[in-house]
């Protein structure tokens, strides 16, 4: 089992039993120095009490359980009102929402296209383009996040 997945498993009903749910949870190399990204959400949004609320019962749970061998930092943040879209719970909350797809390669000159999140089924996703309705397949997408336009 992936680190991620594990972490994500065991730390969960803490999130959850601090108001919030958990979004995703990264293992990223950065600098060379290791990091454990919890990515929380909330109704209302989350902010820096949340944050700190989870970092506080999740952090125990880590020493407990000691998933990553050698030492990492541990952080805790907002998933963001720009949050990536990965899991299939994102997608279909998601449903409606304005997304931006990002593609590996230009499709018609462009890589990355906007609009309404209407599907994603096996790994498709489908949105309301300017042009009409556009499908991208799984292995096009390097992206697809929430979009807000400011």
């Amino acid at each position: 089992m992936k680190i991620t997945e594990m972490v994500r498993e065991f730390a969960e009903p803490a999130v959850v039993a601090q108001g919030c749910t958990l979004w995703d949870v990264e293992y990223v190399r950065e600098g060379g120095e290791w990091f454990l990204r919890l990515y929380i959400d909330k109704d209302g949004g989350v902010n820096i009490n949340d944050c700190e609320a989870v970092s506080r019962a999740v952090d125990p749970i880590l020493d407990e359980r000691d998933p990553i061998p050698g030492s990492y930092h541990f952080e805790v943040s907002s998933a963001g009102l720009e949050r990536p879209l990965k899991r299939p719970e994102h997608f279909a909350a998601s449903v409606g929402k304005p997304v931006a797809v990002r593609l590996y390669r230009p499709r018609n000159g462009a890589k990355e296209f906007v609009g309404p999140l209407r599907a994603c089924e096996d790994g498709r996703v489908t949105i309301d383009a300017a042009g009409g309705p556009m499908t991208f397949e799984k292995s096009e997408i390097a992206l697809v996040r929430l979009y807000v336009e400011f």
